[in-house]
């Protein structure tokens, strides 16, 4: 009897996936909710399981392969012998049953390593790329003396241990030039071509999109970012022994947005055909780094959070992102967005609209410069912010006016307690 492996539901408005990785192979031993492949969407991977106990029997999509919701991806024997099945197989399937995130399985598969001999870094939870990475760390780890010795040891006789003699050998009178690599000429191996991702093409259509479709305008300015420094210098300890995350600029930011969204609704807001859609929520987008580009997770109900639920927030995306496990939940919808490319060292830059949304905020790296301060020059730390803005409703008057709403708000912290 066979079981047929089939593209499950992948979510609201997703209808298509590209097959990423086989965690298995054809012949292997498989246990009923067991991860068998990843599939790629354009917002998250997602890992399809078996239903049923058996041997893989045929992969009929294999990786890199666009499928849709309900194509067959693999048949299950259920009825074949594990006596069939080699130990060595056997031994892998086991492993591969540790709970682990995608990017640890890959980059297990990829060095070699056992997972079940992987400590998960929380204690008992799925193991992650990071975790893998030290356990490559700790296990690899020769003395320098060592590494020299067999870096001199010829390839074709690793057993044999060179004679090192103490007397100098003579220098050659002319060292010969080295000789070309074979092909180098041609060109060969100066160019590679790899395929896109799903998510990358989404990402690459949607911001061209973005630039077509919107009269897409950006107006800069400049804060002082004293005060908030000098916030987070004093309440940082009690911050981070109280709630357990640190308190950084973010939540800064977004309690100030969400205020100043609040004096320019349409900022806020969406077109739908002839219609503005003013929305009287804040499910503010924060822009964070993955392998496969920038996801927006969304924090929702923003204006009701702390600055210590905001940060734990942008934290859990974070490790989410790293870890490939944000679900398409984390990605819905979204009102506004905040992007920070200063934590890259961006100094100025100008930020792409999150279509539907009409606006999104970029932050930058804050930098010591000279400024005039009540007739003298004095140095502070100072970051440019970026608000881009779709003009076919954001009147650049109110974009200005949003903007310095948001320097005001940043530049005077305490005024965010008054605010609410």
């Amino acid at each position: 009897m066979s079981a047929k492996i089939v593209v499950p539901e992948l979510g609201e408005s997703v209808l298509e996936a590209t097959v990423g990785h086989w965690l298995k192979q054809e012949g292997d031993r498989v246990s009923v909710g067991e991860i068998l492949v990843s599939l790629e969407t354009d917002k998250v991977d997602l890992e399809v399981g078996a239903e049923r106990s058996g041997v893989l029997a045929k992969i009929e999509r294999r990786e890199g392969e666009d499928v849709k919701i309900g194509d067959v991806l693999g048949v299950i024997d259920e009825a074949a012998v594990d006596s069939k099945v080699p130990e060595a197989k056997l031994a892998a399937a086991t492993a591969a049953e540790a709970p682990a995130t995608p990017s640890a399985r890959r980059l297990a598969r990829e060095r070699g390593v056992d997972l079940g001999e992987v400590s998960p870094s929380d204690g008992g939870g799925r193991v992650t790329k990071e975790d893998v990475e030290s356990h490559l760390g700790r296990s690899a780890s020769p003395p320098e003396k060592t590494a020299k010795v067999e870096q001199m040891m010829p390839a074709t006789s690793p057993a044999v241990v060179p004679v090192v003699s103490l007397k100098p050998a003579p220098a050659p009178e002319s060292a010969p030039a080295p000789a070309p690599l074979a092909g180098a000429a041609a060109g060969e191996g100066r160019e590679e071509r790899i395929r896109m991702s799903r998510r990358r093409q989404t990402i690459a259509r949607r911001l061209v999109e973005a630039q077509h479709a919107a009269a897409m305008l950006t107006t800069f300015n400049e804060v002082d970012m004293s005060a908030v420094m000098e916030l987070r210098q004093r309440y940082k300890q009690a911050f981070q022994e109280r709630h357990g995350v640190a308190l950084g600029i973010s939540s800064f930011f977004v309690k100030s947005t969400v205020t100043a969204l609040r004096a320019f609704p349409r900022v806020n807001a969406e077109i739908d055909g002839d219609d503005i859609i003013l929305k009287h929520y804040y499910d503010i987008g924060i822009a964070v780094g993955a392998s496969e580009g920038l996801v927006v997770p969304v924090l929702r109900d923003a204006d009701l959070l702390s600055f210590a639920e905001i940060e734990k927030g942008i934290k859990d995306f974070a490790r989410k992102a790293r870890d490939h496990t944000l679900a398409l939940e984390d990605l819905r919808g979204g009102t506004f967005t905040i992007t920070n490319g200063g934590v890259f060292g961006s100094l100025m830059s100008t930020p792409i609209l999150n279509p539907p949304q009409v606006a999104i905020l970029g932050l930058h790296k804050i930098q010591e410069r000279p400024v005039s301060l009540g007739g003298q020059i004095v140095s502070r730390p100072m970051m440019y912010v970026a608000l881009s803005y779709d003009h076919r409703i954001v009147d650049g008057l109110e974009a200005v006016q949003f903007l310095v709403r948001v320097k005001q708000l940043v530049e005077e912290p305490a005024s965010l307690v008054l605010e609410g």
